[in-house]
């Protein structure tokens, strides 16, 4: 495949710029064309950089893909640790908003993550032992179980069931509910199915809060400053 040429801006002066431009284009052109339909000259015209400034930042199409698929493995622990910060909202409602705003997410880019949601699913199950995606996936856990933790101290949350059993409950929901709808069934809304997936595992577990909760909406996808991030549950 050969992209179109296109007037590009002046190189990137930095390391890091270069890098993040050329992580930008590849993520368009993988999810406009599949990643096996790109080659690395294509990301390279779009990003407007050499092919070698491509091979030297990312060694190979699989690291691209590795490097996009860590960004995103990254703003799901953003939202997180939004989650985590807000000590203002009951826990089953930031539980609920989690699902919802990763649904929102992937419905508003359902080709991006059609075209690279089985290399995240692969990465996230940390097939690759001591990877960016097990590190991440480990990360995610973690603050799942002090998210869910604080709920059960606060009685939101029903103490009888074990915190980390509760966590991986959610990965395993979330992220099954994703792959079905990219790849099996796109028929309604991915969003009113993670309300359901929600429902699923919080109806059994969490006390009536949500339910006449009436404050706002908690605001979970804007990165908190690294001083606010939470140390602990």
């Amino acid at each position: 495949m050969r992209t179109q040429t296109r007037a590009q801006p002046p190189e990137p002066s930095t390391r890091s710029e270069r890098g993040a431009r050329i992580l930008e284009a590849a993520r368009e052109l993988f999810a406009e064309n599949g990643p096996e339909a790109v080659s690395m000259a294509d990301v390279a015209e779009a990003a407007g950089v050499s092919r070698a400034t491509v091979f030297n930042h990312f060694g190979s199409k699989r690291a691209l893909l590795e490097g996009i698929t860590e960004g995103v493995l990254g703003d799901y622990n953003v939202l997180l640790e939004n989650a985590l910060a807000d000590r203002s909202t009951p826990v089953p409602v930031l539980m609920r908003a989690l699902f919802e705003v990763m649904g929102t997410g992937v419905e508003q880019q359902r080709r991006f993550h059609r075209a690279v949601f089985r290399e995240i699913a692969r990465l996230t199950l940390g097939l690759d032992e001591g990877g960016p995606g097990q590190v991440a996936r480990q990360a995610a856990l973690e603050s799942l179980v002090l998210l869910i933790e604080r709920g059960q101290q606060a009685g939101e949350l029903r103490a009888g069931f074990r915190a980390e059993d509760l966590a991986m409950a959610f990965d395993s929901l979330v992220f099954g509910t994703i792959t079905h709808w990219l790849y099996d069934d796109a028929s309604e809304s991915l969003r009113l199915r993670m309300q359901r997936a929600a429902d699923i595992l919080l109806s059994p577990v969490a006390d009536d809060t949500g339910a006449h909760y009436t404050g706002p909406a908690p605001v979970l996808t804007q990165p908190i400053p690294p001083r606010q991030r939470p140390l602990g549950g």
